[in-house]
C-alpha cells in the first residue's frame, strides 16, 4: 500500500450543475477525469484531513469502480473515516439522512438521478454538505475553481476494499465503515409515519403497486412496504437494482413508467400505484384510473400532512420551485402559512429548511420532500400518501376531487424538447429574453400578455441572489407559461416549457389537461417560436 501524487492538468467540462457533475459514463472513464474531479471536490471544500464522509450511489454502471477510486483518494487525502453503503449502494435521501444522523462533514453521491445508466449512458457525482443537502453555489463555485487550476491528485495504490459485508476495515490510516444501506432510513420512516395505520389499510384488501424501475429504491421498498407494512409479496415490481436499470429509463413519469400507467388504468387496477427514479429521490403517484401530477401531489400533501404523526402540529411553511404550479400556494394561503417560490434545484430549499421557515418542499419534476432530510425523497412521498389514505379512508380519486372542489384545479403540463442543439436552444432563449419588455399588451392565440420577466430569487435566509432562473409570461386570465433550459442532461440542451391555467369551477375540473391547456400551448409556440428555432413539431415528452 503506497500513497502517491499524480501530476495532472485541468480538464475542461467539469463545472458542476444543480445536482453535481453529470456526463456520459465514457467521459468519466477517461484517464484522470474522475480523479481530477474528486480531488477538486476535496480541495474545493478546504481539504478532508481528519474528516468523516459518507459515500454511496444508485448502483448504476461504473458505481462500483468509482467508489473504489474515491475511497483510495480519500485515504491519500487524510480522511479519518468514510461511511459507505453496502456494495456502494445508498439512495440519495438515505445518504442525506446518514450524513445528518452521523454528523459527518458531508458526502459523495454517485448518481445521475433519473438519467439512463450503462456504458453508453450517463454517470454523475455530487457533493452534499454537512446539512445533508446538495452543495450550495458558494461551494460548487469553489469546486469548479479547483478544477481549473488542478495540477495533481493524491491516491493510494492498493487492492479493492471489500464492500459486500457490513463492518469496519482499515485503508491505511483511514477507517472504512460499511453499513446496511436500508436500515437507518427504514427506522426514520417508522418515526415519521403511522405504520400501524398503514399496516391496517394494507391488511384490509387495499392493493398497491410500486415500480422501482430496476433502480435503487427496490430494496428499500421491499423492506418497508412488503416486510414491515405487510403489502402482498410482489407488490414491489422491478425491485432488483440493475447497472443499466433493466435497459430502461429510470424517470418516474407516464412515458417511462408506462407499465405502471397501464396497470393503474386497467379494469383490475390496484388501489394505489407509485414509482421512483434511479437514485430514489423522485416519485410518481397514481390512483385507480387517475394520474396525480407532481404539482397536485405537493398541494394535496400540504393540505393533509397533519394526518401523519411527524406533522400533526402543522407545517411551518411550504416551498416550491418557480416552474411548479401554484396549487400549493392556494393551500398555504388558506392555512395561513408562508409559501416560498425558489429557483429549480433542491439546494435552494436547504436554507429554508435549515432556518425552520419551511417543512414541505416540492418541484414539478416529481420531487417532494420535507425537513426530515435535505433532499427530495420518493419513498417518503409514497408513505405520506399511504398514511393519508389510511387516515381518511378515501381513494386517491376522491381526495383529488375534494381538493379541486375546495381549492380549484391548476391545470398543468410540462413539454420537454430533448437533445436540442445547444446553439439553437440558446438562440431561442436569447431571442425571447430580448423581447420580454414588449410582450405585455400583445395577444397570442387569443390570450393577452399581462406580465413578462426573467425570474430572480433573493434568499430570505442568507440574502444571496440567483439570477437568470427562467423566463415567465403571464396572461390576463391568470394562466402562464415558463421557459427554461434544463441542466440535468448530458447531451445538447433540453428546452422545458411549463404551462398552467387555474380553473375554479368544480364542474370544469375533470377535463384532459392537454385540452384545457391548448390555447396556452399555442400561445407559447407563437411567443417563443419553438418550432422555427428547434425544428421540432412536438415535444419528446409530455408530463
Amino acid at each position: 500500500m503506497e500513497q502517491i501524487t499524480v501530476n495532472t492538468k485541468p480538464i475542461q467540462g467539469q463545472k458542476p450543475g444543480t445536482s453535481g457533475l453529470r456526463k456520459k459514463t465514457r467521459t468519466f472513464k477517461e484517464p484522470h477525469f474522475l480523479e481530477n474531479y474528486v480531488q477538486s471536490i476535496f480541495d474545493g471544500i478546504g481539504g478532508i484531513e481528519g474528516k468523516t464522509l459518507v459515500l454511496g450511489g444508485d448502483g448504476r454502471y461504473f458505481n462500483d469502480r468509482a467508489s473504489q477510486v474515491i475511497l483510495r483518494m480519500a485515504a491519500a487525502n487524510g480522511a479519518a473515516r468514510v461511511i459507505v453503503g453496502q456494495d456502494a449502494i445508498l439512495s440519495t435521501p438515505a445518504a442525506s439522512h446518514l450524513i445528518r444522523k452521523r454528523g459527518t462533514d458531508g458526502g459523495l453521491i454517485l448518481s445521475a438521478s433519473h438519467n439512463p445508466g450503462g456504458p453508453d449512458a450517463d454517470f454523475g457525482l455530487k457533493y452534499n454538505a454537512a446539512n445533508g443537502g446538495p452543495a450550495p453555489e458558494s461551494i460548487t463555485d469553489k469546486i469548479y475553481a479547483a478544477t481549473q487550476g488542478l495540477t495533481r491528485y493524491r491516491i493510494t495504490e492498493t487492492q479493492d476494499i471489500d464492500l459486500s459485508t457490513p463492518g469496519v476495515t482499515a485503508l491505511g490510516q483511514m477507517q472504512v465503515e460499511v453499513v446496511d444501506p436500508v436500515a437507518d432510513y427504514a427506522m426514520l420512516m417508522e418515526e415519521i409515519f403511522d405504520f400501524d395505520a398503514i399496516r391496517a389499510l394494507l391488511s384490509n384488501g387495499f392493493r398497491l403497486r410500486f415500480d422501482a424501475m430496476h433502480a435503487v429504491t427496490g430494496p428499500y421498498a421491499v423492506e418497508i412496504l412488503e416486510n414491515r407494512l405487510g403489502a402482498a409479496s410482489g407488490s414491489v415490481v422491478n425491485a432488483v437494482p440493475s447497472p443499466d436499470f433493466g435497459g430502461g429509463h429510470p424517470d418516474p413519469n407516464p412515458i417511462w413508467a408506462s407499465d405502471l400507467v397501464a396497470a393503474m388504468m386497467s379494469d383490475d387496477a390496484p388501489d394505489f400505484g407509485a414509482a421512483s427514479d434511479g437514485d430514489g429521490d423522485r416519485n410518481m403517484i397514481m390512483g385507480r384510473g387517475v394520474y396525480v401530477t407532481p404539482s397536485d401531489s405537493l398541494a394535496l400533501l400540504a393540505a393533509h400532512a397533519h394526518l401523519a404523526p411527524a406533522y400533526k402540529r402543522g407545517l411551518k411553511g411550504v416551498a416550491r420551485s418557480m416552474p411548479t404550479s401554484a396549487a400549493v400556494d392556494r393551500v398555504a394561503e388558506k392555512k395561513g402559512i408562508a409559501c416560498y417560490e425558489t429557483p429549480t434545484g433542491w439546494k435552494f430549499f436547504g436554507n429554508l429548511l435549515d432556518a425552520g421557515k419551511a417543512t414541505l418542499c416540492g418541484e414539478e419534476s416529481a420531487g417532494t420532500g420535507s425537513d426530515h432530510v435535505r433532499e427530495k425523497d420518493g419513498l417518503w412521498a409514497v408513505l405520506l400518501w399511504l398514511n393519508i389514505l389510511a387516515e381518511t379512508g378515501k381513494s386517491v380519486k376522491e381526495l383529488l376531487s375534494e381538493h379541486y372542489a375546495e381549492y380549484g384545479r391548476n391545470y398543468y403540463s410540462r413539454h420537454d424538447y430533448e437533445d436540442v442543439e445547444s446553439a439553437k436552444a440558446s438562440a431561442l432563449m436569447d431571442a425571447l429574453r430580448g423581447k420580454l419588455g414588449s410582450l405585455p399588451g400583445q395577444s397570442f392565440a387569443g390570450l393577452t400578455v399581462k406580465t413578462a420577466d426573467e425570474f430572480s430569487y433573493d434568499d430570505p435566509v442568507d440574502g444571496s441572489r440567483a439570477t437568470a432562473q427562467g423566463l415567465r409570461v403571464g396572461f390576463e386570465d391568470g394562466s402562464r407559461v415558463v421557459f427554461r433550459l434544463s441542466g440535468t442532461g448530458t447531451v445538447g440542451a433540453t428546452l422545458r416549457v411549463y404551462l398552467e391555467a387555474l380553473e375554479t369551477d368544480p364542474a370544469k375540473c375533470d377535463r384532459d389537461p392537454q385540452e384545457a391547456l391548448k390555447p396556452i400551448i399555442a400561445a407559447a409556440d407563437e411567443i417563443a417560436g419553438i418550432k422555427s428555432h428547434t425544428d421540432r413539431d412536438a415535444p419528446n415528452v409530455i408530463t
